[in-house]
């Protein structure tokens, strides 16, 4: 059996996994980022690093590392019932509620919707988001195929196209940088982290992690320590691309308001600048950039989705949850982006916190011998910051939700939970659950 792989098997691998990640949120979110930023442009686009690139790429190793056979029997080491429901809830959340029906709604927001009469856009968008997840449905039917699909045909030519608009924008910049905005006035850096949220990356790593160990064992590779070495070969590859890109984007949007001014959304800055550049061919363009990278992030996720589905409920096939996936989702795509935005990032910032600490705890396994006791406290009283976040980003867009226990734990937080007003509370309980879970008493089975 086959042990070592070649660099241009990793260089392929790492591409499916960057295209698997880079979808349109990963594009708008970071020209956004650059136009508010301005000429905190570094300590933004470092913090946005961490969460946007950092995080997903050690869940991705921390993954190859632990030798689990997919997200319910990682989350599984804090306690199964927990594996379980976390890892539904993950993957309704990167799945079939937000992340695939964003991927058709964003393409038609940004590179169709403009050009039509608003009294049509919701014929439109049924007509377009049918069309798009009829495609991701016939590419999703063979798994064992995610690796030619995206990896070797829409990945690149998805890269050919943006590469052109940024070539563009850096050997002919369109001015000089603006003075920072709102909170990346004060806070450029910690604004950046918490923006890298929005790609749901980190979330996708748990469950694109199966997906990356599935593919290297599919070329050959079956012992542990060459899979994980496979993998974080492979990691960097991915990462190193997109480290890049989002570098070059945001610099583009911080050069850009001279030119184009500001708008509210990443999408509408991209559609500007391509207009800006290239007249009325660059709408096309930007469509096309847009619709690939949506298109490649949709398959991955509706397969990996369905793989995982596929194991909790075995009756059903393979085939089924990719029509099921595929029919909520276009279902869900057209209530609109916005509603989808608004409902979504409640739930991230009830799911992000978790997914660091597990990622992290993974990591570090081996040092506190991979006492179940160290998982469940820590991400107990994580879960415990962590859902009055959710809460309170739910009660800010909808007043009504307000429910006065909830109100009452989060002004505790704000008075004596330290970097709460950041975002960042739940940190210090969670590193004080691994020192309470190290130093249990009655410390539970250990599980490998």
């Amino acid at each position: 059996m086959k042990q070592q792989i070649s660099f241009s098997s990793y260089a392929v691998i790492g591409t499916m996994l960057f295209g698997l990640f880079f979808g349109a949120g990963n594009l708008i979110f970071p020209i956004q980022m650059g136009q508010l930023a301005g000429t905190d442009f570094w300590p933004a686009l470092i913090g946005f690093l961490v969460t946007a690139i950092g995080l997903p790429f050690i869940g991705i190793l921390a993954f190859g590392l632990s030798g689990n056979n997919g997200l319910r029997d990682l989350a599984g080491r804090v306690h199964p019932l927990f594996g379980l429901v976390f890892s539904m809830a993950l993957y309704l959340t990167i799945g079939p509620f937000f992340a695939i029906p964003r991927t058709a709604t964003v393409p038609f927001v940004v590179g169709f919707e403009p050009f039509m009469n608003p009294e049509h856009t919701s014929v439109f968008l049924a007509v377009f988001s049918f069309l798009f997840f009829a495609i991701v449905y016939y590419f999703s039917l063979n798994p064992a195929k995610i690796i030619d699909y995206i990896g070797k045909y829409l990945t690149p030519a998805f890269l050919v196209f943006l590469f052109l608009l940024i070539a563009v924008a850096i050997f002919k910049p369109m001015g000089s940088f603006e003075q920072p905005v709102g909170d990346y006035n004060k806070l450029a850096f910690i604004t950046g982290f918490r923006e890298g949220y929005n790609t749901m990356d980190a979330l996708a790593s748990l469950a694109f992690g199966i997906v990356v160990i599935n593919a290297i064992k599919g070329l050959g590779i079956t012992d542990k320590k060459e899979i994980a070495k496979a993998t974080w070969k492979s990691g960097i590859f991915a990462m190193a691309l997109m480290m890049l890109i989002y570098a070059l984007i945001t610099y583009m949007g911080a050069s850009s308001v001279t030119a184009i001014g500001t708008f509210d959304n990443g999408g509408l800055i991209f559609a500007a600048v391509a207009q800006h550049y290239f007249g009325p061919f660059g709408s096309i363009l930007l469509a096309v950039i847009i619709v690939l990278a949506c298109l490649k992030t949709s398959i991955g996720l509706i397969t990996s989705c369905s793989e995982f589905f596929q194991t909790i409920f075995p009756k059903l096939s393979y085939k089924s949850f990719v029509l099921v996936l595929c029919l909520v989702s276009f279902m869900i795509a057209n209530f609109g982006l916005n509603n989808i935005i608004q409902f979504a990032v409640p739930v991230l910032m009830l799911l992000y916190p978790l997914a660091i600490v597990l990622i992290i705890l993974t990591l570090c396994s081996p040092l506190f011998g991979h006492k179940q006791s160290v998982y469940a406290v820590s991400m107990f009283l994580t879960f415990c910051v962590s859902l009055v976040d959710g809460y309170s980003t739910l009660a800010g867009s909808l007043p009504g939700a307000t429910v006065s226990l909830f109100e009452s734990w989060k002004g505790l937080y704000e008075h004596y939970l330290p970097f709460y007003h950041l975002g960042l509370g739940w940190m210090i309980p969670a590193a004080i659950g691994m020192v309470v879970g190290y130093f249990w008493p009655k410390a539970t089975k250990e599980k490998h």
